[in-house]
């Protein structure tokens, strides 16, 4: 195929215009009906249903969302990608967020790739102590974990042939958020399944062979409860950059 024309992938959205409200969302596909939601170029996933999740516009100067996630362990909500960016047909991959934490209890945040997107999307990466589990066997991102033992941004991965980690403190990056107190992350990747994390413009992990080069990847940024209590992430944007698949 002839490389003309716009061959950089390009998704980005301030949170200045339309929002999807949080009361009255029904789960697309679910049996008692329900649309699919989009906010920019984004769609919105997860268990829409309930009246305490969604997303919201935020009065803050340029523009902020809050994603907001329920009151039950692992049900939650997230704004990004369908499952479309291969790293070596697409790559480099590249994600980035300014996001806010209001509470650092009874939340589970994850920002960057995964190879599943849902409907009802899932958490791609749990976490309890020092113990990392995989939902999604395709994951490259930040997780902050309020059940971990080190309230602090991780940065765990799994899919390519470098061994996942599962130990909290081997993916830690020793950056500990303050609430209401904006950070900026970002996550790239490689053609060749290099992945590189940076936490307001300092990089703070390489890992080679950290996913697979070849399975479709979802960029999201999504909030998720961890006990009875509601949670959410603020986000002032949200960047998604890949190239074009001229193969095809």
């Amino acid at each position: 195929m002839p490389e003309s024309g716009y061959g950089r992938i390009r998704l980005f959205d301030d949170f200045c215009g339309p929002e999807i409200p949080v009361a009255n969302g029904v789960a697309y596909g679910v049996t008692a009906g329900g649309c699919a939601y989009y906010l920019g170029p984004y769609r919105v996933t997860g268990d829409l249903g309930e009246t305490d999740t969604g997303v919201v516009g935020l009065g803050k100067a340029g523009g902020w969302v809050r994603i907001s996630g329920n009151d039950e362990n692992g049900k939650g909500v997230a704004i990004g990608t369908e499952a479309v960016f291969s790293p070596s047909l697409n790559g480099p991959l590249a994600i980035e967020a300014r996001v806010e934490l209001r509470i650092l209890t009874t939340t589970s945040v994850f920002i960057g790739f995964a190879g599943l997107n849902a409907d009802d999307v899932a958490e791609p990466v749990t976490s309890t102590g020092t113990a990392i589990t995989y939902v999604d066997t395709n994951v490259a991102g930040f997780i902050f974990d309020s059940q971990l033992t080190a309230l602090e941004w991780h940065m765990p991965y799994s899919g390519g042939t470098a061994t996942a980690p599962t130990v909290s403190n081997d993916v830690d990056s020793d950056i500990l958020p303050v609430a209401a107190t904006s950070v900026i992350l970002r996550v790239e990747i490689d053609t060749n399944g290099t992945v590189r994390w940076y936490i307001d413009g300092d990089l703070k992990q390489t890992v080679a062979n950290a996913v697979s080069t070849t399975v479709l990847l979802a960029a999201l940024v999504g909030a998720w409860g961890t006990t009875t209590t509601a949670t959410d992430i603020d986000c002032d944007y949200l960047a998604v950059e890949a190239n074009r698949d001229w193969t095809i």
